[in-house]
């Protein structure tokens, strides 16, 4: 039996599972790598400890299965996406950002002023954002130039676990073009877009540039004494997460499409050319790319809510917070004049001074109408995305939902009501780490290529079809919770800037 390895390297967490060939998990172990904040804004991570966690969390993990090192057929990596990961030419840590730190904004502001953004949009086919590595990588060139001078290469997240398992420097097209970083669709470095951002010195400092199936090196003689892995396993290049777990979804050809209800909206539809006008794309197979529309305005709301507000109840009745947000959702009906809550806890698409809070609550509401309205806003944020997607000119032949809130009895439903169309539900949870697996067995050629590997690694969803009742309902709460997002825009952006006056 051959056993795949699927690391998932996020902002909070490593996770490592392995999978047999017919994508049945055989084991799983997490770890907790946690973060800091220097300063506002800013998000990082000590490289040291990630690396300490890996091996690990690796061991524990051979140690729950009951297999030998030997027993791993090939290794796949996915990590989280944009943020800026600095090493030194001996291989030393320089700097960890992650990608919910949000120190560019300001330069991000002068690049939209200055068309800076509008250039590199021609050529990358996304506009700077804040977390983005092209604008970590200007910030640290002008607040941290010595440290930039220091390093020698430029990685992102899943990276620099390849590099802790092999030595060696690799990534992947996925990652570099969800960050900007390649000129699409040819899916290669650019001189003339590193310009745009006058980044022109750091060309030197960006890694070699595969296909996420590609083998780009084996588990070294170091790695192995530190894991328990077999020196020599294969190692492939590996995927940004939000393509993993598309790609552990099954979503693999044209016209298939992922949501994944996580700490951001994800929402992306497999296409034959990028298409224009859309947060972003990534190629993920010679003639295939992910387009999406994304922003941090899903799940955590939910987190928020029942850490925050639920948990204390959720403790007295002997059960989790996030059941007791499911309970209350599922109990309240659907009311016309229901409250209403903008998923902004993060800032929204295009507007990062936009706030969360519930619109319309009234004295005869109570908390599972506004427990209801939080899965709502969530799922209308989803419903923006989607029909940016479809305006672009997106064809969409199939929705699979994954990621953390897939789990709920609630959500589900919701988005297919909201979308008025069917929708399936990923059978595995950790599509993340088992897309990761696949591209594994892909590399290792136990598979020809990523549709082939779908066919025979992911489980049949579930679907879950729209109830035509609501389709009205929810067509003009979406209109009035639009019309009440575009009249707070300023209000926002005053209240961002009230502490400045």
């Amino acid at each position: 039996m051959s056993a795949w390895l699927g690391i998932d390297a996020g902002n909070t967490g490593v996770k490592a599972l392995l999978f047999d060939d017919a994508g049945r998990e055989l084991a799983s172990a997490h770890r907790d790598t946690g973060g800091h904040s220097p300063e506002p804004g800013m998000v990082e991570r000590d490289i040291g400890r990630l690396r300490a966690d890996l091996a690990g969390l690796v061991r524990e993990l051979l140690d729950k299965s009951g297999l030998h090192g030997r027993d791993i057929a090939g290794i796949g990596t996915s990590g989280h996406g944009n943020g800026l990961y600095l090493l030194d030419a001996e291989g030393g840590p320089l700097a960890a950002i992650q990608s919910l730190d949000s120190r560019t904004a300001g330069l991000v502001e002068e690049w939209t002023a200055a068309g800076v953004a509008e250039e590199a949009a021609a050529i990358c086919l996304q506009r700077p954002w804040p977390s983005q590595t092209p604008a970590l990588l200007a910030w640290m060139a002008r607040h941290r130039p010595q440290v930039l001078d220091r390093a020698a290469h430029v990685l992102m997240c899943k990276d620099l676990v390849v590099h802790a398992l092999t030595g060696r420097v690799a990534t992947d097209i996925t990652d570099m073009g969800g960050a900007g970083l390649l000129r699409l669709p040819e899916n290669r470095y650019d001189d003339g877009l590193l310009q745009v951002y006058g980044l022109g010195g750091v060309a030197a400092k960006l890694p070699p540039l595969h296909w996420p199936t590609d083998r780009v090196g084996t588990v070294s003689a170091e790695a192995a004494s530190r894991t328990g892995l077999a020196e020599g396993t294969p190692v492939v290049a590996g995927f940004f997460d939000v393509v993993a777990s598309a790609v552990g979804a099954g979503v693999t050809r044209p016209g298939q499409a992922s949501i994944i209800l996580g700490t951001w909206s994800i929402n992306q539809v497999v296409v034959d050319a990028p298409l224009d006008g859309v947060f972003m794309s990534a190629g993920i197979a010679p003639g295939r790319f992910l387009s999406m529309e994304n922003s941090a305005t899903s799940a955590a709301n939910l987190e928020w809510l029942a850490h925050h507000l639920l948990a204390q109840d959720a403790r007295r009745a002997g059960g989790s917070a996030f059941a007791l947000a499911d309970a209350l959702a599922a109990a309240a009906p659907p009311k016309a004049d229901g409250p209403m809550y903008h998923p902004y806890l993060y800032g929204a698409a295009g507007d990062p001074s936009a706030r969360a809070g519930f619109f319309g609550l009234a004295g005869w509401h109570d908390g599972g109408d506004m427990v209801r309205a939080v899965f709502e806003g969530v799922a209308f944020a989803h419903l923006a995305h989607v029909d940016k997607l479809l305006a672009a000119g997106a064809r969409l032949r199939g929705i699979t939902i994954s990621g953390g809130g897939a789990r709920s009895p609630v959500w589900p439903q919701m988005i297919a009501d909201v979308l008025r169309m069917p929708v399936r539900v990923a059978a595995q949870a950790e599509t993340g780490a088992l897309g990761a697996a696949m591209a594994a067995a892909v590399g290792a050629g136990r598979f020809a290529d990523l549709d082939e590997a779908a066919s025979a690694m992911v489980a049949p969803p579930r679907e879950v079809v729209p109830d035509p009742c609501l389709a009205g309902f929810y067509r003009r709460r979406f209109a009035l919770w639009q019309a009440v997002g575009r009249s707070l825009a300023p209000h926002w952006a005053a209240l961002r800037d009230i502490g400045q006056a």
